[in-house]
């Protein structure tokens, strides 16, 4: 029997087990057991991983393990017993551990949960559809056909801006430019976000200054917000501001707060007004279970299910 978890501190709140048990309630697995999730709360990583090693085929990891991780595996891929994929690399922390045939594989859901959420927005229907079609690494795919559609979505190069510079504004930074996005930078403290650039020139990150927000948010046709607060400067948006500056498709907002989210009921009016889509963080925590899901168990999770569980 494979026996799946969470490690981070504190994580007794979080809404993984219950996506989980929602995504594979009608799965067994091979011996006939039903897949279970497990919260491994604890404050030492070491004791954590331990667990990991010794009891589970695979984790997630949040907070403050995330950095940890990514570390150990990196220490395991240089003895060819790890794998760390190309955006985990980039962003320098990994969410989800793998045990496979070559080593402890580092993934992140952050990242390939934004690509998921946003490609949704942009092609509705396309999540469902490609899971069907390529299974467990369904987003590869997605990531694949958006990028190959990028000229027929838009009608010049698209632009995107990321609001706050953590781990989650890290991974949608990667995410963005990923995709095909000119990505701007904001962070309240500006030296975070020319780090960041700094330390990935290869995607040409743009930083600005807070005091620009609401110009940037104007003229970027993708905005991923990740700060913890609201801005007051989003009290000030107009829908001509959250309206899309391409012929092709309005703007998309994309939150990562899904507890207490910046952009209220005011601003969501606004958004429809001027034709903008807006992904509540829940939906991005949606695509981050539904593609870590995939890839800890090798199976396709139910989705409908899932997000019935959000309801």
């Amino acid at each position: 029997m494979d026996r799946f978890g969470l490690i981070g501190d504190p994580i007794k709140t979080s809404g993984s087990p219950a996506l989980f048990r929602a995504a594979y309630s009608d799965k067994v697995q091979a011996d006939g057991t039903p897949y279970g999730y497990d919260l491994i709360e604890g404050s030492d990583f070491e004791s954590s991983y331990s667990r990991f090693l010794s009891d589970y085929k695979a984790i997630n990891v949040t907070a403050p393990f995330k950095e940890k991780a990514y570390a150990r595996v990196l220490a395991l891929a240089a003895e060819g017993k790890g794998l760390i994929s190309g955006p985990v690399a980039k962003i320098g922390a990994t969410n989800l551990l793998v045990k496979t045939g070559n080593g402890i594989e580092a993934h992140n859901s952050d990242f390939t949960g934004i690509i998921v959420a946003v490609a949704e927005a942009y092609y509705p229907g396309i999540t469902r559809e490609f899971l069907k079609e390529y299974g467990d690494r369904f987003f590869i795919k997605i990531h694949q056909f958006f990028r190959a559609c990028l000229d027929r979505t838009f009608t010049r190069e698209p632009q995107a801006l990321v609001v706050g510079c953590g781990g989650a504004g890290r991974a949608a930074a990667v995410a963005a430019a990923e995709m095909g996005f000119a990505t701007v930078l904001m962070n309240r403290t500006p030296e975070k976000a020319k780090a960041i650039a700094d330390e990935l020139p290869e995607y040409g990150f743009i930083v600005d200054p807070l005091t620009d927000f609401k110009e940037a948010v104007k003229e970027c046709d993708l905005v991923i917000y990740t700060l913890p607060a609201a801005l007051d400067e989003i009290r000030e948006l107009s829908a001509d501001d959250y309206a899309g500056r391409d012929s092709g498709h309005g703007k998309v907002i994309l939150e990562a707060n899904y507890k207490n989210p910046s952009f209220g009921e005011e601003e969501r009016i606004k958004m429809i007004s001027a034709d903008a889509t807006y992904i509540e963080g829940k939906k991005w925590l949606l695509s981050q279970a539904l593609t870590g899901y995939s890839l800890m168990t090798g199976i396709e999770p139910d989705l409908s299910a899932m997000e019935n569980a959000q309801k």
